[in-house]
C-alpha cells in the first residue's frame, strides 16, 4: 500500500468518524430537546390563572397582566408580581425588558400542561383510564346528547384509526 492510499484511508476514516459524530451528537441534542419539551412545568391553581392570560395574549406588560386579573381575581398588584416571579422561576414564561418595563411570553405550552394535568388527573381519580372517567358523569347526569354524539364520533374514529 502506497503512502497516498494510506492517507486516503485516513481521511476517510478521519471523515467516517466526524459523520458518526456529528449524528450521535445531533440524536443526544434532539433527545434532550424532547424531554426538555415533554417535561411538564408544575404549576399551581392560582399560575394556572395567570398562565392562562398569558397564553391568551402574549407577549404581555405586567401591568395587563394586573388588569386582566384585577376584576376576575380581585388580586392585588403584589400577588399577580410574586405570580409571575414563581412561574419565571418555575420556567413556565420568560421575561424580556422592554424599557422600564417586562413582557411576558409562555415557554410552557397550553397543550403540555392540559396533557400533564390530564394524565394526573386520570391517575388520581379514575386509575388512569377513561371508561370509568365517563361512567361517572354518565351517572351524575352531567353529559348532554351533544356530549353522548361527540363520544360516538370520537369512539369510531379511534375504532377507524384516525
Amino acid at each position: 500500500m502506497s503512502i497516498k492510499d494510506h492517507q486516503e484511508i485516513q481521511n476517510l476514516t478521519l471523515l467516517i468518524t466526524c459523520v458518526i459524530v456529528s449524528a450521535i451528537t445531533n440524536v443526544i441534542i434532539d433527545a434532550r430537546h424532547r424531554m426538555s419539551t415533554a417535561k411538564s412545568v408544575s404549576i399551581s391553581e392560582a399560575e394556572s390563572i395567570v398562565m392562562q392570560v398569558i397564553w391568551r395574549t402574549n407577549p404581555i406588560a405586567t401591568e395587563n397582566v394586573v388588569a386582566a386579573l384585577a376584576h376576575k381575581e380581585e388580586w392585588q398588584e403584589p400577588t399577580v408580581k410574586t405570580l409571575l416571579n414563581r412561574l419565571l422561576k418555575k420556567g413556565a414564561i420568560k421575561a424580556q425588558k422592554d424599557g422600564r418595563r417586562y413582557l411576558y411570553s409562555p415557554v410552557l405550552k397550553r397543550e403540555q400542561w392540559l396533557a400533564a394535568e390530564s394524565k394526573g388527573f386520570l391517575e388520581r381519580l379514575f386509575d388512569g383510564r377513561v371508561a370509568p372517567l365517563v361512567s361517572h358523569f354518565s351517572q351524575q347526569k352531567k353529559l348532554s346528547k351533544k356530549d353522548i354524539a361527540d363520544l360516538r364520533r370520537l369512539i369510531q374514529e379511534l375504532d377507524d384509526g384516525g
